[in-house]
């Protein structure tokens, strides 16, 4: 029997309850757990029953499937509203960043369960969360510079809280890390290894959160960037995207011309709003302004050609040659950056209260 829009949107998010904790599971395994927009309102609408619920303690958020928790928000359904003019992906990130907002001040604890793929909003609905555990097999991502976007669902809060530089790196270059660096950058609090998560989910029924940790949590494998914090610190303390890959061009150490060579595959357009939106995300301070800076920053980056052209190249035809416009940095002028922080008037995302 097939499914109605409805019933499909409610199998996208599987949501129950069992002793002290209520889990939700995000089901669409074959799409690597795409976000929607249904998908965010379910999540949403179950954390605002659950506060309210004295049974549920402990909320618990994973995926379905054996290749990740959220490979990020459903760009082929971006790609195709930006194409039409449309004005859906707005309304979509109007919700999802709120419940971004909505997780980082959840009342009750929030464990997330970063196994496998978590890049973009899957980052968003996990590393906000109060209890944020990463396995062996975790790859941890803010991707959108190589699609012509900018980290967003508070990734540049996250990114410009990480030591020293790494955020500028993660950010800048998109790359996926693993466990250990993503607990070395913020991103992730406890290790345990894959084969232990069924284990700790079920414990999570039963048992308080500090008792589950003792038992499962272990060292996470070593990881790559805190060898590297030398040149990363030195080499994106630089004032612009230019002198950044300057400085990693002429730096002795392979993997900092390496990260270069990565750079320049990026949009332009989207290295240089991203660097300001990191820099000006580390003087907000707080997730909401910050939350209400990437709003604008999305709006505009939704109607300009590099999202839809990035989205063509690196999902749709897969052709992995995107024909950036601007195609240089030198050709993206500070006023065309600026754009991109422009207010938006009575249609700003408004989570910050008013100074």
């Amino acid at each position: 029997m097939g499914l109605d829009a409805s019933e499909a949107d409610t199998a996208a998010v599987l949501l129950r309850t069992e002793g002290r904790a209520g889990y939700i599971t995000l089901n669409r395994p074959r799409a690597l757990n795409a976000l929607t927009h249904p998908m965010v309102r379910a999540i949403g609408a179950a954390l605002d029953r659950w506060e309210r619920d004295p049974g549920v303690e402990t909320v618990v958020i994973s995926g379905a499937g054996e290749r990740g928790l959220c490979a990020g928000g459903d760009i082929r359904a971006i790609h195709a509203d930006a194409l039409a003019g449309g004005r859906a992906s707005l309304d979509f990130w109007r919700d999802e960043y709120r419940l971004n907002a909505r997780i980082a001040r959840y009342p009750k604890p929030y464990v997330a369960l970063m196994d496998g793929i978590v890049m973009g909003g899957g980052v968003g609905v996990s590393a906000h969360g109060g209890v944020r555990i990463v396995t062996e097999r975790s790859s941890v991502a803010m991707p959108e510079t190589g699609i012509g976007f900018v980290p967003d669902v508070g990734g540049t809060h996250l990114l410009a809280r990480a030591p020293g530089e790494l955020g500028t790196h993660l950010a800048l270059t998109g790359l996926a890390v693993g466990a250990a660096d993503a607990l070395l950058c913020g991103l992730a609090d406890h290790f345990v290894p894959a084969g232990r998560l069924p284990g700790l989910a079920a414990s999570l029924a039963l048992l308080e959160i500090p008792e589950v940790l003792r038992r499962y949590t272990d060292r996470a494998p070593e990881g790559e960037l805190a060898a590297h914090r030398g040149w990363i610190d030195e080499c994106y303390a630089a004032g612009t995207v230019e002198r950044i890959v300057d400085r990693l061009l002429g730096h002795g150490d392979p993997a900092a011309k390496e990260a270069a060579g990565t750079i320049l595959t990026r949009s332009p357009t989207s290295l240089k709003v991203t660097l300001a939106a990191l820099r000006r995300a580390r003087a907000l301070g707080e997730l909401e302004p910050v939350l209400d800076q990437e709003y604008r920053v999305s709006s505009a980056a939704f109607s300009s050609p590099d999202l839809v052209e990035g989205v063509r190249a690196q999902v749709v035809d897969k052709d992995r040659r995107p024909r950036w416009s601007p195609a240089e940095l030198s050709q993206v002028s500070d006023a065309d950056v600026e754009r991109f922080f422009a207010g938006l008037g009575d249609r700003e995302l408004g989570l910050a209260p008013p100074r």
